[in-house]
């Protein structure tokens, strides 16, 4: 259980954090860009959900996704390296990824199939959404080039994979319920 008694610390006034192991780093690392990456995606979604909250389905599905960014922030934060704590880490499980496909598969049974690309918009909802997506592909860049340099789990790189697909398909089932979709037409305005 976590339990903030103070706010500001003070701590990283010199432009330094603290990673889950009590390791101090630069804030500017790809380890910190991550997290805090994903700390954005979590944000949108606290938005989307202004928007969501008429569908219960939904908004729980929603819900759950910001508890995984937490988990994800969670394991980002603290290097595989550094296993010598009491307690395990906390690290995304395959389940989670699994839960993320089957609510896309749920999803993406009642949408008609794509004849062309989707531009960003629509519904609020939607559009708070596909502002999801983008983040979380951003979320993705920071996470494998971290994994370029350093050991991360596997299982974070695929999960913040699906979640991107699983916006995408939250964003259309969305619109599709008010026929918000909206279709790019190439070359339309040539």
């Amino acid at each position: 259980m976590v339990k903030l008694t103070r706010i500001y610390t003070r701590g990283g006034d010199t432009g330094k954090t603290s990673l889950g192991s009590g390791e101090r780093v630069s804030k500017s690392i790809k380890r910190v860009e991550a997290f805090g990456t994903v700390d954005e995606v979590n944000s949108i979604i606290g938005i989307v959900r202004l928007h969501t909250g008429n569908n219960s389905h939904i908004d729980n599905m929603l819900f759950r996704i910001q508890n995984d960014l937490f988990d994800l922030g969670a394991d980002l934060c603290m290097p595989k390296e550094s296993q010598e704590h009491e307690k395990p880490a906390l690290r995304i499980l395959a389940k989670q990824v699994e839960r993320l496909e089957q609510e896309i598969d749920e999803l993406n049974s009642g949408l008609p199939s794509l004849s062309s690309f989707i531009l960003p918009g629509g519904s609020e909802a939607a559009s708070y959404l596909h502002l999801a997506r983008t983040i979380t592909r951003r979320a993705e860049r920071v996470m494998v080039d971290l994994s370029n340099t350093e050991s991360i789990n596997s299982n974070s790189l695929k999960y913040i994979n699906r979640l991107s697909d699983h916006f995408f398909v939250l964003a259309r089932h969305v619109n599709n319920e008010d026929k918000k979709e909206i279709l790019w037409v190439p070359g339309d305005n040539r």
